[in-house]
């Protein structure tokens, strides 16, 4: 890092919490929820599958889960029938212990923490309101998703230092996708590439961060 950052940008797949929650729990709860959440929710669900191609949209819909395509009206869908699940305690938000300790110890030193991730921001806001460690929307100053733009273009970046009213290179943006480290370089933000198994990554724990 050139200098300490002012505010920090977190993905969560990878970063702060484990990418089997999501491909193991999540994605399949959605699946085998989700012809009935549409179902019992018509009117709800109406604005999100005008956005759907197709005939069958429920078929659509899972197919994109199936390949994990960051659609925004499916991230949008998913977030509805997960917050059921964390509604009923079905679903508890997976954390990495490192997680909400760097967190605590960031937002003592006065700087912002932020999401940006492909899930929707109420998919965001689950997770963290319902997780393993409690409740850790607090220690949050905002989110960001696919609305702002895709993760891997630097445009993107950029879109999200202006909505935060800092020059980039005061944003510091932790990642486990190369691809979405290097784009926030190009917008000018700093970034590391954290990898938990150790092997790839510029870091391996969230603890290594502005200890």
């Amino acid at each position: 890092m050139t200098h300490p950052p002012k505010a920090i940008l977190l993905d969560i797949e990878g970063t702060t919490s484990s990418i089997a929650f999501v491909a193991d729990t999540l994605f399949p709860y959605a699946r085998k929820h989700l012809a009935t959440y549409v179902a019992a929710h018509p009117e709800e669900v109406a604005p999100i599958l005008a956005e759907v191609p197709g005939d069958d949209k429920v078929a659509t819909l899972i197919q994109w889960i199936d390949e994990d395509r960051k659609a925004t009206p499916l991230k949008t869908l998913q977030g509805l029938i997960w917050a059921v699940g964390y509604s009923t305690g079905d679903l508890d938000g997976h954390v990495y212990p490192d997680t909400p300790e760097a967190m605590r110890r960031w937002k003592a030193a006065g700087i912002d923490i932020h999401i940006y991730s492909s899930g929707s921001i109420a998919a965001q806001k689950l997770i963290f309101g319902n997780s393993l460690a409690g409740d850790l929307t607090p220690l949050l100053s905002g989110y960001f998703d696919t609305t702002t733009g895709p993760k891997r273009e630097a445009a993107s970046y950029t879109k999200i230092a202006e909505a935060l009213d800092l020059p980039p290179g005061d944003i510091l943006f932790l990642t486990d996708v190369q691809a979405e480290a290097d784009a926030a370089r190009e917008a000018g933000m700093q970034a590391l590439l954290i990898d938990r198994d150790g092997d790839n990554g510029e870091i391996s724990s969230l603890a290594e961060v502005l200890p």
